[in-house]
């Protein structure tokens, strides 16, 4: 698990992740864009039948 946190770190201090990071904090203060993950993090954790 923590090789994923390492290779997860790595990605978000490139050009690249970087911009992946600040296109994820876009979409988190849009309140549409976060219910929307909300309901999908519930399906996964199987919160819904």
């Amino acid at each position: 698990m923590a090789g994923l946190l390492a290779r997860i770190r790595d990605y978000s201090r490139t050009p690249q992740g970087r911009r992946t990071v600040e296109s994820v904090r876009r979409a988190a203060a849009d309140p549409r864009k976060r219910a929307q993950a909300r309901s999908l993090l519930s399906r996964l954790r199987g919160g819904r039948h």
